[in-house]
């Protein structure tokens, strides 16, 4: 059975994989930069973005120093990543992904439950 997803902060019905980038898209429309989802098996998955790039981050469970995507051999840094406590970040744009590619990995792990097969990540643990 595929694990169900919530939105922290927000409602407790599971988002559907169907709806998630859609809930995405509206949240980044209202100034929300930062989303955590948190599955019934109590993995965490963290969406961060400054509108054009995003850091996604997959988290096994509490402590978990986890895993992320990357953009293996991309130049620069990006700013402007806003977290809900009002934290300005800045991030390598190899450890974030441009933004149509941050969905699809949310998308894929909301909806299968791991990373897409041709997505790149690293483990952090």
């Amino acid at each position: 059975m595929i694990e169900s997803w919530v939105i922290d902060g927000g409602i407790t019905v599971p988002v559907l994989s169907e709806m998630v980038l859609q809930t995405l898209r509206a949240r980044i429309a209202d100034g929300l930069l930062e989303t955590w989802l948190t599955s019934s098996s109590g993995r965490s998955l963290a969406f961060v973005t400054n509108t054009e790039r995003a850091m996604v981050v997959l988290l096994e469970g509490e402590g978990d120093p986890g895993e992320h995507a990357v953009d293996p051999g991309t130049d620069g840094s990006s700013e402007g990543f806003v977290l809900s406590n009002g934290q300005h970040d800045e991030y390598p744009d190899e450890d974030t992904v441009p933004l149509e590619e941050a969905f699809r990995i949310v998308d894929h792990i909301v909806s299968k439950g791991s990373w897409p097969p041709n997505a790149r990540w690293v483990v952090d643990r």
